[in-house]
């Protein structure tokens, strides 16, 4: 068994084994109306009803038939919702009460049933669907004719073109079709019977639609329907059990966006369905300017393809057969459907046409050529009439430049000769080929050939040539004339195409460099908005959820982009479900906006309001743009969540770590002091008399000092705390630094007797606007942290200097010094190494506090080396430029 054997049958068996949680829905499917559709839905409900099961009924439509409504009898029924639209009340499906009802079965009859305008969803089996997620099993009703894929086939059988369509794609979801079948001469006799339709409705409807012919060919496409749901169930049990099955290429359609595109999706569906086939539809965009409705059409056709469960794709090159094959290769597609819809008489007898040159290079692949007879007679008669193509300015446009070019002609006639006088010509057609179409350049080339021949090339004023090299001459320009205005007619489409790629890319580029350099949400909701205003050329709102969840707007582009309750209701429902709504989608398609989810189904990430004037709807190519960029916003609000729990996680790690060092540092410092204290106390109350004086003057002495050490830790720490929380005051005064210097040196000799400390002071007065207590503070555990950590009998040295508009104390020691590495994390809270202020007697605080005070006057502390050993603490603090 290969790789991919194995994968295919791990599929089919996860399939199978979810499919009781996943597919949650019935479909009792008919031929036409009538059949009994909704009476055995109703009959199903009872039975489950009987064996305990919570049945509720959404919706049913009894249509005055009596024993259809006699079944209602002991359900449970949901009120409607009523509508009012134009003046007039309407009742629909709730989907919000059933959705709070939450049943464990739910009837809703007509799948196919469009709703009204304002509804949630443009159609009912769109609600169906959000109950289905929800987690409801649900009962529905449908006629085969609804099936989208089906469509063409019941206009040609019918005459009848059905509005209200369901995509193939929402049967996948079903666990069980039941096909409620009735013979057409008994749906015939009930008709007639009124049991319907009313007699004059009934009449009508035997004149038109309940034909004998009619409902035999709709009741064989409901068996097909039903039959190859049945394959389709049997081809993944078949594979769940790992029983051979045959490879699944690929089924592709090309469109070009004439009126047989849609037709080709849908048989692109139904055989992909027969073959059990995945399936695409593309379009190849050559870089020729399209029309309007072209363009129009293409993206209808797209749109049918993702919603009948297809992908669609546009291929960019200038030869189309070139870019099919080659994305035929990469996709694995085995079969491609084309449309034949003009004779191309010429590229045939050339052997050009993109369906010979489809046989000729892909060998290994099924081509099917659809024939749509309609679109077939109307080629033929535009190639009978032979109508001018183009625009009529662009024959003018070439007219003129041809003229002018007969006009310089003559004026260089006097100068050059006639074989050079071609080359004006040729300037001419190129003109023209690279701003219009092939058509006008071949126009120009065949024109120009005429004139030149005509008015220059001897005998003149015929078209009779006497010199044979004059023969050669002008068919050799005529000839590079046709293969010139080609070939720049191809280069204006590729330059077009790549102009629309680079565009493309450039929006792309432009918007990812902007959300790199955003540092949180707020601004990636800015520059969201911004780049989508001015990619797509429209107004553009982020909107997010605040912290009490309600959907606000975070960002706007336009100040006059104000959002309805339409719009606001589908951004809702859209960040909710992570999809599209809004205006050009299905679903509360009221709204001005068109709607589009930043998040994934895990991540609800906000939404993006999209707003094109006149609310046109957007070609294709904007349409892929607005997706990519609303894609790169999802993944950068996602990158900024990321960074921000992150940022969270770090700051909560370094909390604990403090946390931590200050359980261990309060365990030392608070202990070890208290253990001294309560140990020389006890002492001194159980032996006071028999300890000699001198002892029990030391035992007292001991407990001072270490009530002194615990006090400054305490002291320490409160003003930690001061600082931490931004309480610390700084009541500002001027002093003279060297008071500063000279009162911290006088509380050091108090603890340091024997320290000998050396003071270099400018030989100007120096004064600061700071807190002097702070400052001296600060400077006072400095000198503290050195006087710990040098040998005895050195000096500590205090440099004091004036730099530009800074002072700066330098702190010398000569201890041991202090690691490159390690002289910046001597400043944290608790840091605890040999060096640092974490010494026998230290609290881990001090330098910590000198930062913070020293921070708090728009000054910096730094461990520098020392003069050879020791290490330097400079403190850099701002001078005040106005004077007292």
């Amino acid at each position: 068994m290969t790789e991919a054997s194995r994968d295919a049958r791990a599929d089919a068996l996860l399939d199978v084994v979810q499919e009781d949680s996943n597919r949650r829905l019935k479909i009792f499917l008919g031929a036409a109306p009538g059949v009994g559709k909704t009476y055995a839905m109703l009959s199903a409900a009872r039975e489950l009803k009987r064996q305990g099961v919570d049945v509720v009924v959404g919706l049913v439509e009894t249509h005055g038939r009596a024993e259809t409504a006699a079944l209602l009898e002991g359900l449970e029924v949901l009120p409607r919702l009523t509508l009012n639209y134009q003046g007039r009340d309407f009742t629909e499906f709730d989907v919000d009460a059933a959705l709070a009802r939450k049943p464990a079965t739910l009837l809703v009859d007509e799948l196919a049933h469009r709703n009204i305008p304002g509804s949630r969803h443009e159609r009912r089996w769109q609600d169906i669907a959000e109950l289905l997620d929800a987690g409801i099993k649900v009962y529905t009703a449908l006629n085969v004719q609804h099936l989208e894929s089906l469509n063409d086939q019941v206009r040609r059988i019918t005459g009848i073109t059905v509005r209200e369509t369901v995509p193939d794609a929402f049967l996948d979801r079903a666990r069980d079709i039941v096909l409620v079948d009735l013979p057409p001469r008994e749906l015939i006799g009930r008709l007639r019977q009124g049991k319907v339709y009313v007699p004059e409705t009934a009449a009508a409807a035997l004149d038109a639609f309940f034909s004998p012919t009619n409902l035999g060919a709709l009741r064989e496409l409901a068996v097909d329907t039903m039959a190859g749901h049945v394959d389709n169930d049997l081809r993944e049990h078949m594979l769940a059990r790992g029983s051979a099955m045959p490879v699944r290429r690929r089924v592709m359609a090309a469109i070009d966006g004439h009126a047989q595109s849609e037709y080709l999706v849908r048989i692109a569906r139904r055989i992909a369905e027969r073959r059990g086939a995945p399936w695409s539809v593309v379009f190849v965009d050559t870089g020729v300017a399209l029309d309007h409705t072209r363009r129009e059409r293409i993206d209808t056709a797209m749109r049918l393809a993702r919603r009948l469960g297809g992908d669609a794709t546009v291929l960019r090159g200038h030869a189309i057969a070139d870019e099919l094959l080659v994305h035929a290769d990469r996709e694995g597609v085995g079969q491609i459907i084309l449309g034949r819809t003009r004779e191309r008489v010429l590229a045939r007898m050339l052997g050009r046409s993109l369906t010979q040159q489809l046989l000729r290079r892909g060998a290994h692949l099924e081509l099917t050529i659809i024939a749509t007879p309609t679109e077939r007679i109307r080629a033929r008669k535009r190639l009978h009439l032979m109508p001018a193509h183009g625009r009529r300015d662009e024959y003018v446009f070439a007219t003129v430049v041809i003229a002018a070019a007969i006009g310089l002609a003559f004026i260089a006639d006097r100068y050059l000769s006639v074989a050079n006088l071609a080359l004006i010509f040729l300037t001419a057609v190129m003109t023209v080929a690279v701003r219009t179409r092939m058509a006008v350049a071949v126009y120009t080339a065949i024109l120009c050939f005429i004139g030149y021949n005509f008015f220059f090339v001897p005998p003149r004023y015929t078209l009779a040539i006497s010199n044979p090299d004059d023969v050669l001459a002008v068919t050799l320009f005529l000839l590079v004339a046709l293969i010139c205005s080609r070939l720049a007619t191809r280069l204006a489409s590729q330059v077009e195409s790549l102009r629309a790629a680079h565009d493309y890319s450039h929006t792309l580029l432009t918007l990812g460099q902007r959300l790199a350099s955003s540092p949180d949400a707020d601004t990636v909701h800015e520059v969201g908005a911004a780049a989508l205003a001015h990619g797509l050329r429209c107004e553009a709102a982020i909107l997010s959820r605040d912290v009490e969840h309600h959907l606000q707007v975070t960002a706007n582009s336009s100040r006059t982009l104000s959002l309805t309750t339409q719009d606001m209701a589908a951004a809702e429902w859209c960040e909710q479900h992570t999809e599209p709504a809004g205006r050009f989608t299905d679903t509360l398609n009221a709204a001005r906006c068109w709607i589009l989810p930043l998040g994934t189904d895990d991540r609800h990430l906000g939404v993006a309001a999209l707003r094109f004037e006149n609310g046109i709807s957007p070609d294709i190519d904007r349409r892929s743009l607005a997706l990519a960029m609303v894609q790169d916003i999802g993944q950068a609000l996602e990158r900024a969540r990321l960074a921000s729990e992150l940022e969270g996680a770090r700051v909560q790690g370094e909390t604990e770590r403090l946390r931590n060092a200050l359980l261990s540092s309060v365990s030392h410092d608070l202990r070890s002091p208290l253990a001294s204290m309560i140990g020389s106390a006890g002492t001194l109350s159980s032996y006071w008399g028999q300890l000699p004086v001198d002892e029990r003057q030391e035992l007292l002495d001991a407990i001072l000092g270490e009530g002194q050490r615990l006090d400054r830790y305490i002291q320490n720490l409160l003003d930690m705390t001061r600082l931490g929380h931004g309480t610390l005051k700084l009541n500002r005064d001027w002093t003279d630094a060297a008071e500063i210097i000279a009162s911290a040196i006088t509380r050091l000799r108090k603890l340091f007797p024997e320290l000998r400390v050396d003071t270099i002071l400018p030989n100007e007065t120096v004064l600061l606007f700071v807190h002097p207590a702070l400052i001296e503070q600060a400077l006072f555990n400095i000198l503290e942290n050195a006087a710990r950590f040098s040998p005895p009998g050195d000096a500590v040295r205090v440099i004091v200097r004036v730099a530009g508009d800074r002072l700066f104390i330098d702190v010398v020691d000569r201890g041991p010094g202090i690691p490159e590495e390690e002289r910046a994390r001597i400043f944290d809270m608790f840091y605890s190494v040999a060096r640092g202020d974490r010494a026998p007697q230290g609290t881990g605080l001090g330098l910590a506090i000198c930062r913070g005070m020293i921070g708090a006057h728009g000054g910096s502390v730094e461990a520098l080396p020392g003069e050879g050993v020791g290490t330097t603490i400079r403190i850099s603090l701002p001078l005040p430029t106005p004077k007292p």
